[in-house]
């Protein structure tokens, strides 16, 4: 039975802070995914998805009431010239992996970028020098089974359970890179028919 059958792909909302902070927190509890080590607070979360909406999607994969994975874009950095780049996260519910939830999640992402005039996607993945119980490169084989290639390494960057962990950066280009490339389109500025023909509806 393929229970991703009825999987919606749609827009975040802050109302939908509590369900993600859900998904996240065994992330920062338990792994070296994220390297943050406090879970954030539900205000915390819902000030991050708006802020991000100001410029960037930020997607839910949802079934019936419940959400089971999210992703999202940022800006690669804020220098202007930097503009037709973005970074990607992604967090698939704990007991929803290996289903193929994350690649319709970032096949959608793609799609919005893409909209976005956005040309160059950027991943930054933690790394372990051995893999242990808190980070495997499991996220390593995910972005390059969906096209990305590693274009950096960074030595022992990231300490978190009492383990240095490298962070690999990894990039997919989407655009063609024109001489004069078309400006970069803020997500509110994109219409509900874009929107509607990627596949799912802009929350009101």
């Amino acid at each position: 039975m393929d229970n991703t059958k009825e999987l919606k792909i749609r827009v975040a909302s802050p109302e939908d802070a509590g369900k993600i902070l859900e998904i996240y927190r065994p992330y920062v509890e338990q792994t070296a995914i994220t390297f943050e080590y406090e879970v954030p607070t539900l205000r915390q979360m819902e000030d991050r998805i708006a802020n991000t909406l100001q410029m960037y999607p930020y997607l839910v994969a949802e079934k019936g009431e419940e959400i089971w994975g999210y992703a999202y874009t940022g800006a690669f950095s804020q220098r202007k010239a930097y503009q037709w780049a973005a970074e990607t996260s992604i967090y698939i519910r704990w007991d929803k992996k290996k289903m193929g939830i994350g690649g319709q999640l970032y096949r959608s992402l793609e799609s919005v970028s893409q909209a976005q005039n956005v040309e160059n996607l950027y991943a930054c993945v933690g790394f372990p020098e051995q893999e242990d119980e808190h980070l495997t490169t499991d996220s390593v084989r995910f972005h390059q089974h969906m096209g990305y290639r590693m274009v950096g390494k960074f030595y022992q960057c990231g300490y978190k359970f009492g383990t240095w962990y490298h962070v690999v950066w990894m990039e997919k280009k989407l655009g063609l890179h024109p001489n004069l490339p078309a400006p970069f389109l803020p997500f509110p500025r994109l219409s509900e028919a874009v929107l509607q023909s990627l596949g799912f509806e802009k929350l009101k």
